[in-house]
């Protein structure tokens, strides 16, 4: 039995740039691919030869490789290379030569960042005997600030007829071209453009006149080419004449449904080809030619597609038929749709394995014996066991004796290749995640292990903290000073250290830090980003600490991530260390919240989902692209029954196992509505407590508008909420117009958008209406992980404001989140006014940036208490978080105010509440008098000072301090009909 590493086939050609040599070489197919482009100056006097050892992110997608110098510019050698993947997180390369003599400069590993790769394209330069890598040319050299290039098009057909080339600088406008020549080549055309903004890239389609005919996607090359060939039905650009394989072939055989297959060809056939075709496992094919290039092969009884079904001919060869349109059509799914149980049942004396693979030919279980202290390869394995298939598609095999801790995978069988897969169901993996394990779940759980908690009654109770594994601890990593006190920093356990304080010189100051420190904010939830099992390029187990991620890039769905266990070597530790988490988070009368990301994978034919059934989990544009709405390359195609499953089955086994109490989901508008409803229910049975939510935002992705899963049609999705952007960038602004002001920080005219927040996006009236039916569908933020942190906005909208003033807008900001409806939803370290210095996008910025800083807390101990207070007083205010939109529309009411100030009550006659309160926002930068309602009423908030004590009594009317918020209550005095004209309250600022 061959044991392969699955890895992608790659061709390698160069690229020419400013060269008049003629190098071959890939350009980029935007979207799928990133051009690699090293300019390097070498040392004169050296007598090697030269190459590049090029790598991708690691094993997950490329095996390390060489590739020639074979381009030359006025700054010294070069070469492309095109990685076949989009956005790859990190490129590595050493210059060396055949015997590994590393060039000076070479002696450790130099990397292309994710950082300097602009619009698909990484180029650097380097230098021998520097280890610095430039993203810009160190002599100055000149951009690429116009267009020439010659475009040599060859078709199989030698037909050019009213065929022309459309081309533009990237994001720019563009124009047709003539092919007006021909070469012994095929046709030539000149194409010369004006690129002012120095675009690196020139995308390009052939097409007919009139737009009736195209050839392929868009292409884009590197702007700086003098020469560039195209072959028709071939999206690679070749920078040097490529030999071309004139011969006649099948391009590609495709089942479109059960019954229809599409045959394609690289030049035309003629009727006469068409009485040579021969196909095997296809019983009585009908062939009938839609164009010179295409067939269409029709048979009465369904394909089987378990089966290989050829066809051949004696002049264009043979082609073997693949699964195409058919696996993304519900026909495929009322036939192979399974919906039993999946993944490992382990029993003592035997464990039985099953893997969903409908269009597999053979699947083999291999077992590996894992290695203590590194990762296991193939020759680990120790055992290959075949597997039977059975009903709809599921292989299915028991093997006995005890499996408690044994590795495994899945080589999968398809027409064309064989892959390696770990199981989507692993529910405990090998270091990194490149093999499944079987494990004794029992034997995972902690000593103390118990389902109680803190009780919620409604979702709009909740206040939830955002945090990071690794952010809550790992202060301080830039200096030696201060510490955060918590010895199991980066780790699950880390997060559950009772007692822990904020260490100056190595002693305890009085700063709680930690979980003590979210005991003192008084938040009930704590929400963490990626826990799964992520992307190894993106955080590699073995050496954690080496590089920082937030981990949205799901690898295996139903693990911990390891680099916050102990030990990543043992499959059981993680399991065990994360319900130690929730333990203790549920010991301390905290719930525990988990981010998951089933919109995209980390690489979608990297995945172990493509790899078992390829082209099947994701979603496809007509043209038969990967679609991207998620912006990173893949969206999952939640619509489809078998991802349908694997989401709902995933969320099930989290929440039974591992008892978390609520689900963030990433991009939850790629999902659709059925999808998030089937999850809703699925907690709603475990636990009706359990909060589902996510970020419902309007995505492009092919998948009909009325079944998408935003805040279009969140009144499809009962006790499903939504993050509420409106109020987000009503606040401070958009957050994606750096300097745009909102409320808080100066814009004028947003009273409208402030109230729509503040009833939680309900329909209250005609001008105030938003998306939710009910105020549990509002996540009411200010800030999270994405974009700027609060602070660090304001240093942008107002960068001469004083720091006194900006912790004024900051305070007002708080004030209004903690007031409106829905589920209060606050950002780590956002209680002492967190910054990332200016980091918007901090995804894979290290810990020094990404740390909370306990210092800070230490410094701004004021703003936390203020912050303690805001939540003091809407935990002891139901009528700040009511459950249902008629109590709102009831109970709350709005006062007339000036511009730039929104001023509201809330009646006493509210569920629960036993004041009345007065709320006022006051963005002004001058004070305002407001009219109080009838009574003396109890000052308990002020832009000073925040809390449930009274602060001083007022009446008749209430000046507010600039930029600042106010509470004010009234005590109770007896019942009434009606929610205004109090004669007794409480003032909230």
């Amino acid at each position: 039995m061959n044991r392969l590493k699955s890895v992608c086939a790659v061709v390698l050609t160069f690229a020419l740039i400013f060269s008049l040599f003629p190098v071959n070489g890939l350009a980029l197919e935007k979207g799928k691919s990133t051009l690699v482009i090293i300019h390097y100056k070498e040392d004169k006097t050296s007598q090697k030869d030269w190459n590049l050892w090029l790598w991708a992110n690691g094993p997950d997608y490329f095996p390390n490789k060489a590739h020639a110098f074979n381009g030359e510019d006025a700054y010294g050698k070069i070469a492309a290379y095109e990685f076949p993947v989009d956005q790859p997180e990190k490129i590595g390369f050493i210059v060396r030569d055949d015997a590994w003599n590393k060039d000076a400069g070479s002696e450790s590993d130099r990397f292309i960042t994710k950082d300097m790769i602009k619009d698909g394209v990484a180029e650097v330069w380097i230098e021998s005997g520097s280890k610095e890598v430039s993203p810009v040319n160190p002599t100055g050299g000149s951009d690429v600030e116009s267009v020439n290039t010659n475009i040599h098009y060859y078709r199989y057909d030698n037909d050019y007829d009213k065929y022309g080339v459309w081309a533009w600088p990237n994001a720019q406008d563009g124009k047709r071209f003539e092919f007006d020549a021909q070469d012994e080549f095929g046709a030539v055309a000149n194409v010369t453009l004006a690129n002012t903004t120095k675009e690196r890239l020139v995308g390009i389609i052939p097409h007919i006149e009139g737009w009736s005919e195209k050839d392929g996607a868009d292409r884009f090359y590197y702007a700086g080419a003098k020469d560039i060939w195209l072959i028709e039905g071939d999206q690679t650009v070749y920078y040097g004449k490529p030999d071309i394989d004139r011969t006649p072939k099948f391009t590609s055989f495709l089942a479109d449904d059960f019954k229809k297959m599409t045959l394609k060809t690289n030049s035309p056939m003629t009727a006469e080809d068409l009485k040579t075709l021969t196909f095997k496992g296809l019983n009585n094919p009908v062939v009938k030619q839609v164009d010179a290039k295409t067939l269409e092969v029709t048979v009465a009884s369904d394909i089987d597609l378990a089966n290989i079904v050829t066809v051949s001919h004696p002049v264009f060869g043979e082609g073997i038929l693949e699964a195409g349109k058919i696996l993304r059509s519900d026909a495929f799914d009322q036939k192979y749709a399974y919906d039993g149980k999946l993944g490992t049942s382990y029993q003592k004396g035997k464990t039985t394995f099953r893997v969903w693979a409908p269009t597999a030919q053979a699947v083999e279980l291999e077992l590996y014996k894992l290695p203590k202290k590194q990762a296991a390869t193939t020759k680990d394995i120790v055992r290959e066991v075949k597997m039977v298939r059975g009903d709809r598609g599921v292989f299915t095999v028991t093997v006995k004796g005890d499996l408690d801790g044994t590795g495994y995978t899945y080589e999968v069988k398809h027409a064309k290749e064989t892959t390696r897969a770990v199981d989507p169901y692993a529910t405990a993996v090998a270091v990194n995640g490149d093999q499944g394990v079987v494990v004794d779940l029992n034997e995972t759980d902690p000593k103390r292990w118990t389902k109680t908690k803190m009780p919620l009654k409604q979702a709009t109770d909740a206040i939830i903290y955002e945090t990071h594994v690794r952010d809550l601890s790992m202060f301080d990593v830039t200096g030696t000073t201060y510490d955060s006190g918590i010895k199991q920093k980066g780790k699950y356990l880390g997060v559950v250290e009772p007692g822990t304080r904020l260490m100056k010189d190595g002693k305890k100051t009085k700063t709680k830090t930690g979980l003590d420190h979210l005991k003192e904010l008084g938040i009930t939830h704590v929400q963490f980003i990626p826990v799964y099992d992520f992307n190894t390029a993106s955080v590699d187990e073995t050496n954690p600490l080496k590089t920082y991620n937030w981990g949205y890039d799901p690898k295996n769905y139903n693990a911990p991530e390891g680099s916050y266990a102990t030990n990543a070597y043992d499959p059981k530790v993680r399991i065990k260390e994360m319900k130690q988490m929730i333990q203790g988070l549920h010991d301390n009368g905290l719930r525990a919240v988990m981010d998951v990301v089933y919109n995209h994978m980390f690489d979608a034919k990297a995945s172990n989902l493509d790899k078992i059934v390829p082209g099947y989990y994701y979603r496809y544009t007509e043209g038969g692209d990967l679609a991207n709405g998620t912006g990173v390359g893949n969206d999952t195609a939640s619509e489809r029954k078998m991802m349908h499953k694997l989401i709902v089955d995933s969320v099930d086994y989290w929440a039974k196992e591992y008892r978390w109490d609520g689900f963030r989901f990433d991009l939850m508008g790629i999902h659709d509505v059925k999808t998030m409803n089937a999850v809703k229910r699925t907690t709603a049975k475990i636990d009706p407590s359990i909060l589902v939510f996510g970020e419902g935002w309007s995505l492009s992705t092919p998948l009909p508008e009325a079944d998408k899963a935003n805040q279009t049609n969140a009144k499809q999705m009962p006790g499903i909420a939504h993050f509420n952007d409106n109020l987000r960038d009503a606040i401070k602004g958009s957050v994606f117009e750096d300097t745009e002001a909102g409320f808080v920080n100066g814009k004028t005219g947003l009273e409208t958008r402030i109230k729509r927040g503040i009833v939680g996006e309900i329909a209250y009236n005609k001008d105030i209406t938003g998306f939710t039916a009910e105020p549990g569908q509002a996540i009411t933020y200010v800030e999270a992980h994405d974009n700027h942190t609060l602070w660090d906005k304001l240093n942008l909208t107002n960068p001469t404001d004083t720091d006194a003033t900006k912790t004024k807008m900051h305070r007002l900001a708080s004030g209004i989140l903690l007031t409106s409806q829905g589920t209060t939803f606050i950002h780590a370290g956002q209680d002492f006014m967190r910054t990332k210095g200016g980091d918007h996008n901090s995804y894979k910025s290290p810990d020094s940036v990404n740390q909370l800083d306990w210092k800070r807390k230490m410094d701004r101990q004021a703003d936390v208490d203020y912050m303690k207070g805001l939540i003091q007083v809407r935990k002891a205010n139901p009528a700040l978080h009511l459950g249902s939109a008629k109590d709102i529309r009831r109970y709350l009411t709005f006062n007339d105010a000036p511009e730039q100030v929104v001023a509201y009550q809330l009646a006493d006659e509210a569920p629960q509440q036993k004041t009345d309160l007065y709320v006022v926002h006051n963005a002004k930068r001058q004070a305002v008098k407001m009219t109080l309602p009838k009574g003396t009423w109890h000052v308990i908030v002020d832009g000073k000072t925040a809390g449930t004590k009274t602060l001083k009594k007022v009446s008749g009317s209430l000046t507010v301090d600039p930029l600042s918020s106010v509470r004010i209550k009234k005590i109770k005095t007896k019942k009434r009909a009606a929610p205004v004209s109090h004669s007794q309250g409480r003032l909230v600022f």
